[in-house]
């Protein structure tokens, strides 16, 4: 049995499909299959049910896959000690960032990033916050961008930025005419949501006291996946939504008018790096988390007059 032959196991569990598994690992085809099948030969047991599409671990390779994702996640471990002791910022680097952050903040830290750490190969994944937690739990991410707390025991957090949520408007709206928002003046009929699985959506939810059924009803229901969405339905459509602040820093005049802040203390959103309370390569956290704070605007930096909204 050898480290590689888990490699692959795991990467037809995660890719579900032998071709793609040996693209992620950089092999052939046959040489991953001849692999897998020695180690299945050494084991004597079938791990994986090859007639099924996507493929999937029998019930015996399930638990055979998970526990070959500690063994790899300790091995990472070792790798990890070394840089640490040598002070090297280098290696590849998983990270997972939730929708309505990535498109907005990653372009403004990325480039610099890579120019400062030549030697970190960062390979960033869109995501939304349950799939980021479980994955910074199994070991399929080593960093997640995402809104913080996620009080969640296993896991380690590193408060960024605290980011204001303001609200969008239509002119048709009543809120248009007035200077600040408050949450309870909110028409849920009229508010537009993401869809459920967007911690944002759970944020807003909470910050305007929104049962499940008065976040539904609109006329027609509409799964919204992204926040440029959500200003097209306002624009379109009347109404209002709310938005992170970041998603508002390239409006232009007009759109700038439909924007009403809520009164003090505004409600924000945390945005942490997070990761598994395992892992060990604290200097490249805290090296994406200075570069982060480099790009973001100072006054999210900071908490005075501010009220966090959980998740």
């Amino acid at each position: 049995m050898t480290i590689t032959q888990l490699e692959y196991l795991v990467a037809i569990t995660d890719y579900g499909h032998f071709g793609k598994a040996a693209e992620a690992c950089s092999v052939t085809q046959p040489s991953l299959s001849m692999q897998i099948q020695k180690l299945e030969d050494e084991l004597e047991v079938q791990l994986l049910d090859r007639k099924k599409q996507p493929t999937q671990p029998t019930e015996i390779g399930l638990l055979i896959v998970q526990q070959a994702r500690q063994v790899l996640q300790s091995c990472e471990k070792l790798k990890a000690i070394v840089d640490e002791r040598k002070n090297e910022l280098s290696g590849e680097v998983r990270l997972g960032v939730i929708p309505t952050v990535a498109p907005y903040l990653v372009p403004l830290f990325l480039k610099n990033f890579l120019d400062a750490y030549k030697d970190i190969r960062l390979k960033i994944t869109e995501q939304t916050t349950e799939s980021i937690i479980e994955k910074l739990k199994n070991g399929q991410l080593d960093i997640g961008l995402m809104a913080t707390p996620s009080q969640d025991d296993l896991l380690k957090e590193y408060p960024l930025f605290y980011e204001e949520l303001l609200v969008y408007v239509s002119p048709a709206n009543a809120l248009f005419k007035k200077k600040y928002a408050l949450p309870e003046e909110l028409d849920p009929n009229e508010l537009w949501l993401l869809e459920e699985g967007h911690c944002l959506r759970s944020q807003i939810e909470n910050l305007c006291q929104l049962t499940r059924q008065a976040a539904q009803l609109h006329q027609f229901e509409y799964k919204a996946g992204s926040l440029e969405t959500l200003k097209k339905m306002v624009n379109t459509s009347g109404g209002l939504t709310i938005l992170p602040e970041l998603a508002t820093q390239d409006f232009d005049e007009d759109q700038v008018e439909l924007i009403r802040y809520f009164k003090t203390p505004a409600p924000v959103r945390e945005i942490g790096l997070v990761t598994n309370r395992n892992y060990l390569k604290e200097k490249i956290v805290a090296a994406l988390s200075d570069e982060i704070q480099k790009v973001v605007p100072p006054k999210m930096l900071q908490m005075q007059e501010r009220s966090v909204v959980t998740p």
